[in-house]
């Protein structure tokens, strides 16, 4: 991805949302551009305007904390915002997030280490699951595995299940998340996080290509250029085994594996939602059981044939 356009097009986006009115100032009327002016957004920011313009540009590469700091303030950028502001001046500079190395292209994402799936598989009350930074989900617990279901289908496909993919390319997607557009603008903010942090991952790039392509409405909430952290929050579903649910949702980042996280689905005690995710987690169970089941009737029926051979 090209710094500078990134740069350019974010810069353009959020003072085209700040208004006159937002930021104090007289509006008038002959305005040719929606929000700010270059001159009012300079003014707020205390640089010149044509070092504004120049920022604007994309020439972002050597500027201070303090002005960056400034901008974001002019351009009333929430936390979100200002931290993908930092990442983007960080590349701009040569420097990937955290002195990270720039990441290159895999075939397929490096599997969980063990402990971190056994961490999983103890949360039995609660979806958890592991995604990376391109939306891969790369582990889960049983009730995880149940809960994605639309997207992991029988697991044979052999190919790593993806949640953008999920949401833009499968119809699935428009019955699974009841609020489907909010959904979609969380997933391509999260996206826009990632490729500030790393413009020239080239994953990440092959997969907002494809998913481009592929999806108009994709292409459109990339444009926009909106950025999202997931944190925390609540979520709906409509799973097609329990119906409706209503979830808390907490993210717990990987220092051991920077770029990957722990997410948890938990429901409110007490709730309709909290009784059909035990419902699922009974569905899920009901192949395990059974097979435990024939195991102990096979093992049995060894025993008892050993016992007349005596």
């Amino acid at each position: 991805m090209d710094n500078r356009a990134e740069v350019r097009q974010f810069l353009m986006s959020r003072r085209a949302k700040v208004t006159p009115q937002d930021a104090g100032l007289p509006g008038g009327g002959g305005r040719r551009v929606p929000g700010l002016r270059r001159s009012e957004a300079a003014m707020l920011a205390g640089v010149s305007v044509e070092y504004y313009a120049k920022l604007e540009r994309g020439a972002i590469a050597g500027a201070s904390a303090s002005v960056l700091d400034a901008l974001a303030a002019a351009l009333q950028l929430d936390e979100t915002e200002r931290i993908h502001l930092l990442d983007l001046a960080r590349a701009a500079d040569g420097i990937p997030t955290s002195g990270r190395p720039r990441r290159r292209s895999a075939s397929s994402p490096a599997p969980v280490r063990p402990a971190l799936q056994w961490t999983l598989d103890s949360l039995t009350d609660g979806v958890a699951f592991v995604w990376d930074q391109y939306q891969n989900l790369l582990a889960t617990n049983e009730l995880g595995r149940a809960f994605y279901s639309p997207l992991i289908g029988d697991g044979t496909g052999g190919r790593t299940p993806n949640l953008a993919r999920f949401q833009f390319l499968d119809p699935a997607s428009q019955d699974f998340y009841p609020d489907w557009e909010r959904f979609a603008q969380m997933c391509v903010g999260s996206m826009r996080v990632e490729a500030g942090k790393d413009p020239h991952d080239a994953t990440l790039q092959d997969l907002v290509g494809e998913l481009s392509t592929c999806s108009d409405t994709f292409r459109r909430l990339w444009g926009a250029h909106d950025v999202h952290t997931h944190g925390s929050g609540t979520k709906r579903f409509c799973h097609p085994v329990v119906g409706e649910l209503t979830v808390a949702y907490e993210e717990l980042a990987l220092t051991a594996e920077p770029g990957r996280a722990v997410i948890v689905y938990t429901a409110e005690p007490g709730s309709q939602s909290q009784q059909r995710m035990r419902l699922l987690a009974s569905w899920a169970a009901s192949p395990r059981i059974e097979q435990t089941r024939r195991a102990e009737r096979a093992q049995e029926g060894e025993q008892a044939h050993g016992a007349v051979a005596e």
